[in-house]
């Protein structure tokens, strides 16, 4: 396609067309006389636009109240069809496999999770995905030719195309074509994104930092990783790598995760979430050498937490992963906060839970979705 320009009457249909669709989203059902005045357009404009709607399906004529209907023809009305098409949010992790289905409205109908083992390899992860979807869309009686987007979510470095650069929390994943493998069992655009930056997402749509444009999100475990938000927008940085606070003991700082979680004085191993979630119950029960190990444990992931919050300054920090139950955990964060940062943010655990990052994988897909909908080349305004 061609160059739009401000005169091109393509564009101008687009913009009424995205201007309309997008009042029809928000209002309950508005009448034509509701809609001209909503949106600013003329009549005839707005009925055009309404029509076309009705042919693609976005839009269906709403029925009558029922005072109306005794008091002699009503004014018609029109909703969005958020049934017209359904969005997945699917998370890839170590032991499980979630997806969750939405409507166009992003209302969530369904969800499923099947668990995967630890050491399961790449393909029957995958394997493990395709089946959860099928689930899925299966109990929730939906068809999967009406899937208008898939949002993925897992750990790792993940690149535009959806190939993971590096991925160390899962066997095969490092230089996985995530993106190309699931396209495969879609006909619909596929958004790879990682997980503690699909988190940050959700948490800012429907969890503990909506209502904040400026948003760390930390996904404490045990390499703990974090998602941020900057002015409202998804920070992943040049290469995607944005974040990945889990490294920084490479940096002049060699307490490795096994060696800060040992009671014996032997690096730690295996080193798997049942052997800290042990350490950890060792602590509670007054061991010594075990609350030793959870100390350190905390207080690299505050120190983690804290540089990147004088990076970025936000206005709140919210914690979840499996580590984010373990006692302790933000009262340190939050007194070391305000010792080390000169405007200490907010600290809230999140809303979300487990639920997080197929929240935000759904959001993703949502996202995509509404580009296509409402958004249009070029800065015109609707003209009447």
């Amino acid at each position: 396609m061609g160059r739009l320009t401000g005169g091109d009457p393509s564009l101008l249909r687009r913009i009424n067309s995205a201007v309309v669709l997008h009042t029809l989203r928000a209002a309950d059902s508005p009448t034509l006389t509701h809609l001209v005045q909503l949106t600013g357009l003329s009549r005839p404009t707005v009925e055009g636009v309404v029509e076309g709607l009705i042919e693609s399906g976005l839009v269906v004529e709403a029925p009558a109240e029922e005072g109306a209907r005794r008091q002699g023809r009503p004014a018609r009305r029109f909703r969005f069809r958020a049934e017209a098409g359904h969005l997945l949010g699917i998370e890839i992790g170590a032991h499980r496999v979630s997806a969750l289905l939405s409507d166009l409205s992003g209302r969530v109908l369904g969800s499923v999770q099947h668990d995967v083992d630890e050491s399961a390899p790449a393909d029957r992860r995958l394997a493990c995905a395709r089946d959860t979807v099928a689930d899925l869309l299966r109990q929730a009686g939906v068809a999967r030719d009406s899937l208008r987007a898939v949002g993925v979510a897992g750990p790792g470095i993940v690149e535009a195309d959806g190939t993971v650069r590096l991925g160390t929390a899962l066997p095969g994943w490092t230089g996985l074509p995530l993106g190309d493998r699931l396209r495969k069992s879609f006909r619909c655009p596929v958004l790879v994104e990682n997980d503690a930056n699909a988190a940050a997402v959700a948490e800012h749509w429907k969890g503990a930092a909506a209502g904040s444009d400026d948003v760390v999100f930390v996904l404490a475990g045990l390499s703990p990783g974090a998602g941020s938000l900057i002015g409202g927008r998804l920070h992943r940085g040049f290469g995607g790598a944005a974040g990945e606070i889990g490294a920084l003991h490479l940096l002049g700082r060699g307490a490795t995760p096994e060696t800060l979680l040992s009671t014996t004085g032997e690096p730690l191993h295996p080193l798997d979430e049942a052997q800290v979630a042990r350490v950890f119950t060792l602590a509670r029960e007054g061991d010594a050498r075990a609350r030793d190990a959870m100390r350190r444990f905390i207080q690299r992931l505050v120190h983690d937490v804290a540089a990147l919050v004088l990076a970025l300054d936000p206005e709140i920090v919210v914690v979840g992963g499996w580590a984010a139950g373990l006692d302790g955990v933000l009262d340190p964060l939050r007194e070391e906060l305000a010792r080390y940062c000169l405007r200490p943010p907010q600290v809230a655990l999140s809303a979300l839970g487990e639920a997080a990052v197929a929240t935000g994988a759904l959001r993703l897909a949502l996202d995509h979705v509404e580009e296509q909908l409402f958004a249009v080349e070029g800065t015109v305004t609707a003209r009447r």
